[in-house]
């Protein structure tokens, strides 16, 4: 058993929630539906994953946590009946049940796995750990979820219930790509062949990168200019930090703004040199 640091922070994540899956079709259900693969989905693992509309853009992010009966999926908390409601759309005569399940999701950084239920965050290992219907530590400092907020703007990773609300981006956009969301050797899921297609002929014209700011934070989706070329927008921002979603091939070497105001492109570490750890 590993020794978590006594500076490790811990926070309830209340913008998510769980949905319980199980059932004798469980695994080749969400296997023809998810970009992550399920069937090879182990008890005590967490995956990341996307549920696309037929074109390919984002209509949920998800963790996958393997159970020894089925799964839990983490979704936004506000979002949770919904993805209720289209899973059991797609249920049509498949023998899986689907529930809302009332355990508690937390972030735990920076550490590794100490005990059972907690488990590397599968995005980057940097993040730290998450946990699902367990105590956190009683050694680490609780914090609230801005607290959480901020570690994840630090490494550049976006969060696409709160960057990506409106089923107007591409997984790939958001990194999914990049952040071990997609399995492109699993074979079909629902937005398959949009997703394959940018990745293998290279369309990817637009990234979430992180933005360094002064001053009161810009409102989501406002302008990011390069001299007087439209580069992208911001979405989420908080403490100097922020998301934005941008044009790659306007903003090498170029002077930023938004209102006006200087802004600074940070890069993210795994976009440029690989995963982080």
């Amino acid at each position: 058993m590993r020794r978590m640091s006594q500076s490790a922070t811990t926070a309830r994540l209340t913008s998510r929630a769980l949905v319980r899956v199980g059932g004798a079709d469980w695994r080749t259900f969400l296997q023809g539906l998810l970009s992550q693969d399920v069937e090879t989905l182990e008890d005590g693992e967490v995956r990341f994953a996307a549920l696309l509309n037929p074109q390919g853009k984002l209509l949920f992010d998800l963790f996958l946590i393997g159970r020894v009966d089925g799964c839990l999926l983490d979704v936004a908390a506000d979002r949770r009946e919904d993805l209720v409601r289209r899973l059991t759309m797609y249920r049509l005569r498949a023998k899986v049940e689907i529930a809302a399940d009332e355990g508690g999701v937390f972030a735990l950084w920076p550490t590794n796995p100490i005990e059972k239920g907690w488990a590397p965050d599968p995005r980057l290992s940097a993040l730290g750990l998450r946990g699902y219907g367990v105590a956190p530590p009683a050694s680490a400092h609780e914090a609230d979820e801005a607290a959480y907020d901020a570690w994840r703007l630090s490494f550049g990773v976006p969060d696409p219930a709160k960057d990506c609300p409106f089923e107007g981006d591409y997984p790939i956009e958001a990194n999914f790509d990049l952040l071990s969301g997609i399995d492109f050797q699993k074979g079909c899921f629902v937005g398959q062949e949009t997703t394959s297609r940018m990745k293998r002929r290279g369309l990817i014209k637009s990234r979430m990168v992180g933005l360094v700011y002064h001053g009161e934070s810009p409102a989501f989706g406002a302008e990011i200019l390069a001299g007087d070329l439209r580069a992208g927008e911001v979405r989420t921002a908080s403490s100097g930090k922020a998301m934005a979603l941008v044009r790659l091939d306007r903003i090498d070497g170029a002077t930023l703004t938004v209102g006006g105001q200087p802004v600074q492109v940070l890069t993210p570490g795994y976009m440029t040199t690989g995963r982080e750890t």
